[in-house]
């Protein structure tokens, strides 16, 4: 299959122009940067993902190929790829398709032998924007341009009812779990765009783990007598998924253990009276420094969020656990006296830093502390 000429361009009327590596045809969403070396097959598989034009800033992206194992979520849900260069051959003993094919096979459009490093500036300077690509024949920058202009960017968009599950089922987890897991526990996990290897983390730990679509109501939840509610990451405005902020109020009063990620992060704040707000440009990567307060360790995290936790608007009733040392914004929650408590990065990230799994186990401890 020849190459094609593909056309990336932005809001504010920048354009650049190079080669397809992915479906012809169009896409548009927000376009955020990402300073991950590795895990592009997680990222594009990621919910989270869903509306945005992920550009990775590692320049050689799709040296491992791709494979079934490595999956997210059963698609991808990023609305295009950005990169600097694909390599010609895939090399990895994992590898079962190369990048291209595994963009094609998906539908999904992506551009690569582009100026990533001046593309990221534009980003840093004027902040995430609707962003357009289109490749194929009929791809010309005006067109790009307007296509870009029409997307209507991803404040106030609620994003969760595009990737949650239509019904509840009983996650049956990769793998056989250790000897060593912990005393085995029923955890209700809201679906708001899940990560499997989250769901496959707490099920190592010796979880039983319905998962619910995100519009489930608090009072069906709690029929199944839940030992803990898990709330996922997902993609979009957190404050757009009132839904979600209703159930999560009426399920902190079962007093019942919570842990959020992400967005469920900024949807537990909001549910107990903070505000949230639109980053300029986000965080995305696998590289990003948090500070503990408590204990004033340092741990490596990775980010997929372009909202944060207003820290003005907090409660009296919600304490800052953990901070970005990038930009001082909240990266960690916990309410004073109920069993709460949540972290705005992954600790699940695979590929990605580890350090943090200790509040999954944080977690656990605190459903058996309350279920005595």
């Amino acid at each position: 299959m020849k190459e094609e000429k593909a056309i990336l361009a932005l809001a504010d009327g920048s354009c650049f122009t190079g080669k397809s590596i992915g479906a012809l045809g169009e896409t548009s969403g927000e376009i955020v940067f990402n300073t991950s070396i590795t895990g592009y097959q997680e990222i594009l598989t990621d919910p989270s993902y869903n509306k945005q034009i992920v550009t990775l800033t590692y320049p050689h992206i799709g040296n491992t190929g791709t494979n079934s194992e490595d999956m997210e979520s059963p698609k991808i849900w990023s609305s295009g790829l950005v990169i600097r260069d694909l390599p010609s051959e895939k090399s990895n003993w994992r590898a079962e398709n190369s990048l291209k094919e595994f963009l094609r096979s998906f539908n999904a459009v992506g551009i690569s032998d582009i100026d990533t490093r001046k593309l990221t500036r534009i980003i840093r300077t004027k902040g995430s924007q609707s962003a357009a690509i289109i490749a194929g024949k009929d791809c010309s920058e005006k067109k790009a341009i307007e296509l870009a202009k029409d997307f209507p960017g991803l404040l106030g968009m609620d994003l969760t009812k595009e990737v949650t599950i239509s019904k509840k089922h009983l996650w049956k987890g990769e793998g056989t779990r250790p000897k060593t897991a912990l005393k085995r526990f029923k955890v209700s996990a809201l679906d708001f765009g899940v990560k499997s290897n989250i769901l496959n983390t707490l099920y190592s730990l010796g979880c039983d783990i319905t998962v619910l679509p995100a519009t489930t109501p608090a009072k069906e939840i709690l029929k199944s007598k839940p030992d803990g509610i898990f709330l996922s990451n997902g993609p979009g405005d957190p404050d757009a998924c009132k839904y979600a902020i209703n159930s999560i109020k009426e399920l902190s009063e079962a007093k019942l253990p919570m842990f959020g990620i992400c967005l469920g992060h900024q949807l537990m704040a909001l549910a107990f009276g903070a505000h949230t707000e639109k980053m300029k440009f986000g965080h995305h990567g696998a590289n990003h420094p948090v500070q503990d307060l408590k204990s004033k360790k340092v741990f490596i995290s990775s980010q997929n969020h372009g909202f944060t936790v207003k820290e003005k608007t907090l409660p009296s009733s919600l304490e800052i656990t953990h901070k970005s040392l990038f930009d001082g914004t909240i990266q960690g929650l916990k309410h004073k006296t109920l069993p709460a408590f949540s972290f705005q990065g992954h600790p699940e990230a695979s590929p990605g830093p580890h350090e943090l799994n200790y509040l999954f186990t944080s977690f656990l401890k605190d459903m058996e502390t309350f279920h005595g």
